[in-house]
Parts: structure tokens; sequence; C-alpha cells
């Protein structure tokens, strides 16, 4: 007669050890995710901004001198011929705004201003506006008290201001467009790592890939522009903007899949949230980060997107040829990593749903 066992069978507790190491360990990520995104909005600070100045040299000069004295280093001012002159390479988006200064005594200066290219530097030069009509006021009421004659109170002189290119009524504050870069930036994320898990083999990623991006930049666009109104300009072109975007996101992360397995996944989160998002400049301008990180996020999708987007939407005339290519050179090489992952793993002849299953161990035992 046999006899069994039916006593509990305990799962052993988790060491002490590793318990301190694994909270320890997610307090840690929780630190760096919070360090990552605070630490441009902490540590913003408005330096070298482009402006354009016009005027005679004599009226140019005092004006720099007096702004450099109050607000060192905020503005880089770029002479240029005339007010024709400044409002070109506003609309060329290489310079926030302009100050036309008069070119006869008495003439009121006039500030022109850019919001679509940041409302926050727009708001800077009104202010610097009504800064230049107070001065000005100013000096003619001490120069007509000098003169001592009973002669009528001069004048008041406004400032203009001229927003040359303003938002959209849909989106006066720019928020929407601020806005849908972070989902942007997800989405890539979420369809390079859904694709990477759900799809068996690396060409056939290639083709998911392609595919994601091509419909989801068609139905963001019709969201952003046509639903919401945050995108301007044409579908078409805003539509390519947002799937190259999504590709150059995804690409990266199925093509390190591709190379090195299911580890690869963790390559969107790591550069492409962590690292590339916060110095993108997508939320302020490039120029308010500090040292040289807003020109280093130019280089990666998140920040080549949030800028190409502000340019096909507001300033057509700018040259974004530079966004364009970074975002098709992340997406092309995510691509040929996906292809030489294929050719690795699979020594070329080894169809694709096997070797995509050398990397799972469930599946490779099945």
């Amino acid at each position: 007669m046999s006899t069994s066992s039916s006593a509990p069978v305990h799962t052993p507790h988790t060491p002490i050890g590793r318990v301190l190491a694994i909270a320890v360990a997610l307090a840690v990520v929780v630190g760096v995710v919070v360090l990552a995104f605070a630490w441009p909005s902490v540590t913003a600070e408005p330096h070298n901004l482009p402006v354009a100045v016009a005027g005679p040299e004599q009226s140019v000069t005092a004006l720099e001198d007096a702004v450099q004295a109050k607000q060192p280093d905020v503005l880089a001012f770029q002479t240029v011929d005339d007010r024709d002159a400044a409002v070109a390479v506003i609309e060329k988006r290489e310079v926030y705004g302009a100050i036309i200064l008069g070119a006869t005594p008495g003439v009121a200066p006039e500030v022109l201003t850019s919001s679509a290219a940041n409302l926050a530097v727009s708001q800077l030069l009104s202010g610097l506006g009504g800064t230049l009509e107070a001065q000005i006021n100013a000096q003619a009421a001490a120069a007509a008290a000098a003169a001592g004659a009973p002669a009528p109170a001069p004048a008041h002189i406004t400032v203009a201001v001229t927003d040359v290119v303003p938002l959209a009524s849909t989106d006066p504050r720019g928020t929407g467009l601020t806005a849908a870069m972070f989902p942007l930036v997800m989405g890539g994320m979420i369809g390079g790592i859904a694709i990477s898990i759900a799809v068996i083999g690396a060409l056939r990623r290639v083709l998911a890939v392609v595919v994601y991006s091509a419909v989801g930049g068609v139905l963001l666009t019709g969201i952003l522009a046509g639903w919401f109104g945050v995108l301007q300009g044409d579908f078409w072109t805003q539509a390519a903007v947002i799937a190259l975007a999504l590709a150059a996101i995804a690409a990266p992360i199925t093509g390190v899949v591709a190379l090195i397995g299911r580890a690869g996944i963790a390559v969107g989160p790591i550069v492409m949230m962590l690292f590339a998002n916060p110095i993108s400049g997508a939320a302020m301008p490039r120029e308010f980060l500090p040292g040289v990180w807003g020109q280093v996020g130019q280089w990666f999708p998140p920040g080549a997107a949030a800028n190409l987007l502000r340019d096909v939407s507001y300033f057509p005339q700018a040259d974004a040829s530079f966004s364009w290519l970074v975002l098709a050179g992340w997406t092309v090489g995510g691509l040929l990593l996906s292809v030489i992952g294929h050719f690795r793993t699979a020594g070329g002849a080894e169809p694709d749903e096997l070797a995509a299953h050398e990397d799972d161990p469930v599946s490779a035992t099945a």
C-alpha cells in the first residue's frame, strides 16, 4: 500500500539581499526619470536668443549696450538692412523676432515677434517693446524739461509690436503643438516595442514598422490637423513628418532587437524617452537649455520631429533639410540593423520564423 504526501510545497522567499537590491534599484530608476523630466524646466534660462535689429548704427549700438547691461547674454543681435529683411529672416526661422529702430529722431521703434516660433520668446520681446517705449518717452520729457521753454508736452510715442508669424486661432498658445510631441514619442516607442514582441522575423518587423508608421502618420495627422487644428499647412506633408518620426523612433528599437534579442527593447525608454526627449526643445526653445544640450537634442528623433513639425506648420520658407535628414537617418539606420540582424541570425538562408525563435527558450524547445 503506497502513501502519497499531501504536504504543501512552499515557494522559497526572496532573499533579503535581493529584496533590498530591487528596492534600491527601483528608487534609482524613479530618481532618473524625475531628473530627466524635471531638469530641463528647472534649469531653463534664455541665453543668446537670435534677434534681428535694423536702424542707424549709433542707435543699434546703444540698444545692444542697453540690453546687454540689463539682461546679459539673453539676446544675440543680428544686424539686417531694414524691416523687410527682418521679416524675411523671421519667416525663415533664423531669428525669433526683430527690433526696427527709427531712422529719424522721433520715429518710434517697432518690435517684430513670432509667437509661432515660441510664445515665451514672443512675450519677452513684447516686454522689451514696452521698455523701449517707456525709455523713449522719458527721454523726450527730459529733453523738453531741459529746454525750459513753455512748450506743449511732447506727444506720447507708442512702440508697435507686430506678430509676423502668429499661432493659429485653433491653438492660440501653442500648447497643442507642444503637447502633441509626447504622444508622438510614446507612439514610436510603443510601436517599436510591440512589433519587437508580437512580430516574428526581422524582415517582417521591417514591413510592420513601415506599415505602422505610414498608417500612424495619416491617422495622427487627421486627429491633430483635421480634428484639433493643432497642425497647419499641407496635410500630406504633415503626415509624412509624423510617419517618418514614428519610424525613426520605432525602427532603431526593432533593429537592436534583431541584433541582440529582447534586451534591445530597452533602447526606446533609455535613449528616446529618458535622454533625447528632455533635450528635444519641444517644450521650450533649445536656447533655454544649458550648454550645448539644445543643439545635441536636434540630432535625435524627438528634437528633429518637434523642429520639423513647427517648420512645416508655420515656417514653409525655413530650411528644414537637417531635420528631415536626422529622421531619415535614424529610420534607415534602424531598418538596416534589422536586415543585418536577419542575416547574422539566419545565416542568409534560415527562414525568419526559425531565426526569431532562437532567442526564445520556450519556442526553441517546442
